[in-house]
């Protein structure tokens, strides 16, 4: 069974760093296409950041475009978000999503409906 289990969400004031990680398991991470998405109150959940399953090619929203790093360690079966320069917006529960591949892909996937399997989530709260 597919397992997603995300970390490193939490508090931070504007203009802060955080660093959230999306740990693996019951699958080969390596064959899979990654994604995060996030969902802030009364809104529909949106994408941020997608990454190939060797990680040669990223994709990102607009809106983080600048101030999110997305990268993954296939060794450690983890994707990470890097989000520099948060702003109060930017506050949402935060989901990583795993796409099943099985051929060879560089392909990036912006849609939720593109995913597989997800994590429960992880709060980020931005304060001004």
């Amino acid at each position: 069974q597919v397992q997603l289990v995300e970390s490193g969400g939490g508090l931070v004031q504007a203009g802060g760093s955080l660093r959230l990680s999306c740990a693996s398991s019951g699958r080969t991470f390596s064959n899979d296409a990654m994604g995060w998405f996030r969902q802030a109150p009364g809104k529909e959940r949106e994408f941020v950041a997608a990454i190939s399953r060797r990680g040669d090619s990223t994709n990102y929203a607009d809106s983080v475009k600048g101030r999110f790093t997305i990268s993954r360690d296939n060794a450690e079966n983890t994707v990470y978000l890097q989000m520099n320069s948060l702003k109060p917006e930017d506050t949402a529960v935060y989901y990583c999503a795993g796409r099943q591949l099985y051929y060879r892909t560089s392909s990036v996937y912006r849609s939720e409906y593109d995913y597989n399997y997800w994590g429960q989530g992880t709060q980020v709260t931005v304060s001004s």
